[in-house]
């Protein structure tokens, strides 16, 4: 084999090895684990800092930011305002680190809110 066929074989097992790696890493991805029950709480994984607004629409204002994670959540309300992702009008009722009640946006929360009962 010459050296420009030497070269061609390998760079064709390169770009082999970079597609099988690409699918495998596609074909593995899971989905976001789901949030867990301890005794009457639920806790999910959340973007730390994420804002807690007052009502599910985001120009109610925010009364607070959650900085802990994972966090406890209460319930969720699907009918929200749409604000995109895998569930586009889900909004979770937490209470903020301080102290206020109020909403966060499904978006802010890696875990699969599935699981949490409806409010």
């Amino acid at each position: 084999m010459t050296a420009f066929g030497k070269a061609l074989a390998l760079t064709a097992a390169a770009a082999t090895g970079v597609a099988a790696l690409t699918l495998s890493a596609a074909g593995s991805a899971q989905a976001a684990n789901p949030c867990w029950k301890d005794g009457s709480v639920w806790y999910c994984n959340n973007a730390t800092g994420a804002n807690v607004y007052a009502s599910t629409n985001t120009s109610s204002g925010v009364v607070g930011r959650m900085y802990s994670n994972p966090s406890s959540f209460v319930c969720k309300f699907d009918g929200g305002q749409n604000h995109g992702g895998p569930h586009p009008t889900r909004w979770v009722w937490t209470q903020a680190d301080n102290g206020k009640w109020g909403w966060m946006s499904d978006n802010d929360i890696a875990s699969e809110t599935n699981p949490l009962p409806s409010c």
